[in-house]
């Protein structure tokens, strides 16, 4: 009778630590609740079109390079900045991409790195302002928005151009070949798809275990078990899905392989962690010895690199640079952080909830498209969703104060 009530309260007790380990971490787990019913919401209202593997595949090319931003941006607003030029450095970079391949006809490979190094220059000259003579950053990306939206129509005169050379489409179009030549089915994609969820279960495993061996966790066993199957199976059957259709696109691993060195960046280095610290406090941040000019000045550098790149992606996609080409993709960019859990006032946020906001935001293009819903109430929906995260930092923030 003892062990049972012992057994009974066990069970009370870690039900009870999972429940409050959730509510004190919110902001962390949320967002990404939040993924998984809005997902599960549009599956049923779209009957079943919102995870076929065509839509799937169309709902990670479509967002591409809002993720490739978001990854940069993250950056820029824990360090405690914003950068509105985003959209018109991606329309810049994609018409000089336009031009050089198609008029001048320079090789694609060369006209990417040029172009990756135009990105770079652009964001350090931004920076520069930013960082050594303390220009507010939404002044100066403020500029940096008309500025580049207004070279864009110099570079193209006012028409669009391309198209693209096949090998250049290939980097937004392209997918990955099956090397088993299996039939029906990208038996490499799967392969591949497998293979990082069983990574990722090791990489949780052992950071645990090194926890566990500091004396610092706090996270229930239960808890940590569940949640990273669930992360796990869904990999796998994202895998399958886009396997049965035509694999994993190219595009996709570009943007795993940034998701993995930039969260690893972020949360595992020292300047990862020096980037948080002036977020929080830079006063006290450049007081501990912290540089906090010069990462700042490389969080706009990184920024403008990453803007560059999702230009490419861009126009790869479309097939053609035309003027309007990044119009209002900063409010989706900026939307995409703040939803995704990062603070208006710097020094929290993850690259994880970065990405998860992003898609947030593109599920929900996608779903309302699906439905009918017009444009205008396409936006209305997602001006109260990012009103609605905003609140919700704040609250917390109050909260916890």
């Amino acid at each position: 009778m003892t062990e049972i009530v012992s057994s009974a309260q066990g069970a009370t007790t870690g039900a009870k630590s999972s429940f409050g380990f959730l509510r004190n971490h919110l902001r962390e787990y949320g967002i990404l609740f939040a993924l998984v019913a809005i997902m599960a919401f549009f599956q049923i209202v779209t009957g079943g079109i919102l995870l076929k593997p065509v839509n799937l595949t169309n709902l990670i090319l479509q967002n591409s390079y809002i993720v490739i931003m978001a990854i940069g941006m993250l950056l820029v607003i824990v360090g405690g900045n914003i950068d509105l030029s985003v959209g018109s450095v991606l329309g810049f970079i994609g018409a000089l991409a336009a031009v050089m391949i198609v008029n001048w006809e320079v090789n694609y490979v060369v006209t990417g790195i040029i172009c990756l190094a135009a990105g770079a220059l652009i964001g350090a000259a931004q920076g520069f302002w930013v960082a050594y003579y303390k220009i507010p950053s939404f002044i100066v990306t403020l500029a940096g928005m008309l500025v580049f939206k207004g070279l864009t129509l110099w570079l193209l005169e006012g028409q669009s151009i391309g198209p693209f050379p096949r090998h250049f489409q290939l980097i937004a179009s392209g997918f990955i070949p099956d090397i088993f030549g299996a039939e029906n089915i990208n038996l490499f994609s799967l392969v591949l798809g497998v293979v990082a969820a069983v990574a990722l279960l090791f990489l949780a495993a052992r950071n645990r275990l090194h926890q566990q061996k500091s004396g610092i966790v706090d996270e229930p066993f239960a808890f940590f078990l569940v949640k990273n199957a669930v992360i796990a199976l869904a990999i796998v059957y994202m895998s399958y899905l886009m396997a049965t259709f035509r694999g994993l696109p190219n595009v996709f691993i570009i943007m795993a392989l940034l998701i993995a060195v930039y969260s690893f960046l972020a949360g595992r280095t020292t300047i990862g962690r020096r980037i948080y610290a002036i977020g929080g406090n830079e006063k006290a941040a450049k007081l501990s010895g912290i540089n906090t000019e010069r990462l700042t000045f490389l969080t706009f550098v990184n920024m403008g690199m990453l803007a560059a790149l999702a230009g490419l992606v861009f126009a790869a996609r479309l097939n053609t640079a035309t003027p309007k080409a990044g119009l209002a993709f900063e409010l989706d960019v900026i939307a995409a952080v703040f939803i995704g859990g990062a603070s208006m006032s710097g020094g929290v946020g993850t690259i994880v909830g970065a990405v998860v906001g992003a898609f947030i935001m593109g599920v929900m293009n996608n779903g309302m498209s699906i439905m009918g819903i017009g444009i205008d109430w396409q936006q209305v929906i997602k001006g109260l969703v990012l009103l609605a995260a905003v609140i919700f930092d704040v609250y917390n923030k109050n909260k916890a104060a």
